[in-house]
């Protein structure tokens, strides 16, 4: 690990927690695979490893200096604070684009995934029996969780805990989508929107001098919620470090080959043209949850019509959006080189 980062460093470390925050909110990208691209993957599972035992007997001591350099703290703190900065504000542009340019934004994810399968996969010369295998498992568990059906809404705290730590696995597996998952797990919009809408709106109040909110049960209840699930995540990404940081050193050529499986076995869940299902009731009522949202069921995937010019357009952005990322890959390089 670096011990000393330039400006541009942190600055470019901060941009890469924004784009991790961002892909780590939409169903069925991973946050994991941005780590992954950009090339600081092992460093953010070995620093998370980090926090363990040791680094909680260097804070009870009261030597927080050793803590921070021991926990390579200023990488964890420059990328987690890009990813807290990214729920407020590109996670909130990337959900008015969702509702207002779906197939658009899910075309570019699409080839952003592209590309990063492109990526994983061009330099890695290990296949052999092994390996192989293990891509073939990583591609059928990528491609049964794509066409999984999502559960109802369980707002139970001990279920909330539980779905803070499977939401990490997101940033920790690249291709395994945290946010897919809380999808299936029925959580997301209660999760990943309404608690952190509330956050964002008990903020907003008090920075007003408006503590109305204290009244407020429900709001109060979202809160307990978001901080229940908040912990779940902290405790699900040291945990999950901590076990990818062994298989890592013991098995990474394995690990990698079921990466690139998982992720290409996964694009069934970013394919650009699908129509949602909803639940309905006996007379073709769309349901609806405790929140006001209406209750997915699952997608319906279908071949897109290439007489349409919204098609081709989207096509277009998928290119866009696998170039992006090489792009961005082949800069990573390029600055590399030049130091």
């Amino acid at each position: 690990m670096r011990a000393e980062r330039t400006f541009i460093d942190k600055i470019f470390l901060i941009i890469k927690g924004l784009f991790m925050g961002a892909a780590n909110k939409v169903p069925g990208v991973s946050g994991g695979i941005v780590a992954f691209v950009a090339g600081f993957y092992e460093e953010f599972i070995y620093s998370l490893q980090k926090i363990n035992l040791k680094a909680f007997k260097l804070i009870l001591n009261g030597r927080f200096k050793s803590f921070y350099r021991y926990v390579n703290g200023q990488f964890l703190s420059l990328l987690i604070f890009g990813m807290l900065v990214s729920y407020f504000s590109i996670s909130k542009i990337l959900d008015y684009f969702l509702e207002k340019k779906e197939l658009y934004v899910w075309a570019a994810f699409f080839g952003m995934i592209i590309g990063s399968i492109y990526y994983i996969s061009k330099d890695f010369g290990h296949w052999n029996k092994k390996t192989i295998l293990a891509g073939l498992l990583g591609l059928l568990l990528g491609i049964s969780i794509s066409f999984l059906n999502p559960a109802t809404e369980n707002d139970n705290l001990f279920f909330i805990f539980f779905c803070g730590i499977i939401s990490v696995s997101g940033m920790t597996l690249p291709g395994l989508s945290g946010s897919f998952i809380l999808i299936l797990l029925g959580n997301y919009v209660l999760l990943l929107v309404d608690s952190v809408n509330s956050l964002y709106d008990t903020f907003a109040d008090i920075m007003e001098g408006d503590f109305g909110f204290i009244n407020n049960s429900r709001r109060l209840n979202t809160l307990k919620i978001l901080a229940v699930f908040t912990l779940g995540s902290a405790t699900g990404l040291v945990t999950l470090s901590h076990i990818l940081s062994f298989v890592l050193k013991n098995y990474k050529n394995i690990t990698t080959a079921v990466i690139i499986g998982f992720i290409t076995g996964s694009l069934g869940v970013v394919w650009p043209w699908k129509k949602t299902i909803y639940k309905t009731d006996a007379l073709g009522n769309v349901l609806i949850d405790s929140n006001g949202n209406e209750v997915i069921v699952n997608y319906h995937r279908y071949i897109p019509d290439l007489e349409n010019p919204e098609s081709w357009w989207a096509i277009f952005y998928m290119v866009l959006g696998a170039a992006l990322l090489l792009g961005l890959e082949w800069y990573g390089k390029y600055r590399k080189h030049k130091k």
